[in-house]
């Protein structure tokens, strides 16, 4: 597999931390007809869980998300990056994003059986003139309604 790095977007959700939840957004999503190319949940909260989901065509998410009344935050950028698992090609790949100015803020990945690998790399806002600057996480689930599974 060739190196291979493209821009994506992402927004993310928060569902209520119960058994199902996570079934009914993800079932609520295949019904927009948006397919994911990545998706991370981690828990906000003890009562919530925030999904961030990588639609292939984020627009058309967004639009089945207004309809369905599920908030969305985002999108926000992030680049997914593929090739082959070898010794320190990771290690090269930030290597010449740090020389393009190019700054994470976060970044998770996975090799497969096949010998590749898939990482996104989650790209830093543009903070005002501070040294540092939190990030933000609300702690109440944006999503109150219940979804209706397709």
């Amino acid at each position: 597999m060739a190196l291979g790095i493209r821009k994506v977007e992402y927004c993310n959700t928060s569902v209520a931390d119960r058994a199902g939840e996570a079934y009914k957004l993800l079932s609520l999503v295949a019904g927009f007809g948006v397919s994911l190319l990545a998706f991370k949940a981690a828990p906000l909260g003890p009562t919530c869980l925030q999904f961030t989901l990588f639609p292939d065509d984020v627009e058309k998410m967004n639009a089945g998300a207004k309809k369905a009344g599920l908030n969305l935050d985002g999108p926000h950028s992030a680049l997914l990056i593929e090739g082959d698992d070898k010794s320190g090609s990771l290690a090269d790949i930030y290597r010449k994003l740090s020389q393009a100015g190019i700054h994470g803020i976060e970044s998770s990945g996975i090799a497969d059986i096949k010998g590749g690998y898939r990482v996104v790399l989650y790209l830093a806002k543009r903070w005002p003139s501070t040294s540092c600057a939190p990030r933000s996480r609300s702690r109440i689930c944006s999503w109150r309604r219940e979804a209706r599974t397709p």
